[in-house]
């Protein structure tokens, strides 16, 4: 299979160009440098659509770049680089003669408002109530292709965690953490004490106030559609996937 990921160079796109070519799957990169095996962006605008069976956007400024402040600058550029590739990519899908089989975006979880006692699923409404929650909307909202196109290519929206004729999933594992929880696994996976997790004050003072809720605050977010399609979790919890990231 022919594969066309945007923003396949990220931390998300390399993993992900990783496991499809050793799988044995053909993918293109869409990047702002040319190289083998990549397009640029402006050569996706003038050329159109390779021939592929599927394409992906993981495309967009890092939100938690440590070297940026948090300022209206970086916000614009959390937006552009998510909401103008995703428009290209749509585009480019819509006018190509042979377009793929599927379309995927991969979003993010920051549309469910923040609550110590809600669940949600791919079914509960929303709305946007802060400015990651208008960037998913927007986002989203970007990568819709016209009816007539829909027909033929299936649309699927991911939201990972910390994603009309259009699947979303929730792309979180099915356990549920706290970043006390979380300090406290990975001290004990990495064998040292752990005292306490960085307090709320301190990481809105590093990272702003709009940025740091995606650390201090939580979403109770339930794979319920992802599961009911057989997807099998690798690591299924917290445990097992700290072990696999620090080899232990």
């Amino acid at each position: 299979m022919r594969v066309l990921i945007g923003g396949g160079s990220g931390f998300v796109g390399r993993e992900l160009t990783r496991l499809l070519r050793d799988k044995g799957h053909e993918v293109t990169v869409i990047s702002r440098q040319p190289g083998p095996g990549k397009i640029t962006w402006g050569e996706l605008e003038s050329h159109g659509l390779p021939p592929c069976e599927g394409a992906v956007n993981l495309s967009g400024e890092n939100l938690m770049n440590p070297l940026r402040w948090w300022n209206e600058s970086y916000k614009k550029d959390l937006f552009s680089s998510r909401i103008d590739t995703t428009k290209a990519l749509a585009q480019a899908i819509s006018a190509s003669p042979s377009p793929p089989h599927s379309w995927v975006l991969v979003s993010g979880v920051a549309c469910y408002k923040p609550s110590l006692t809600a669940q949600y699923t791919e079914d509960s409404d929303w709305t946007p109530f802060d400015l990651l929650s208008r960037l998913v909307k927007e986002w989203e909202a970007s990568a819709l292709l016209p009816e007539n196109v829909a027909k033929t290519t299936k649309q699927v929206v991911i939201r990972p965690g910390a994603v009309l004729g259009r699947d979303v999933f929730n792309g979180v594992a099915p356990a549920l953490n706290t970043n006390y929880e979380f300090t406290k696994e990975l001290g004990q996976v990495l064998r040292r004490p752990t005292i306490f997790p960085v307090p709320g004050f301190v990481m809105t003072a590093l990272l702003g106030s709009e940025r740091a809720v995606v650390l201090t605050q939580g979403q109770n977010v339930i794979p319920k559609r992802t599961l009911e399609v057989g997807f099998q979790y690798k690591y299924p919890d917290l445990t097992s996937a700290l072990k696999e990231i620090v080899g232990s």
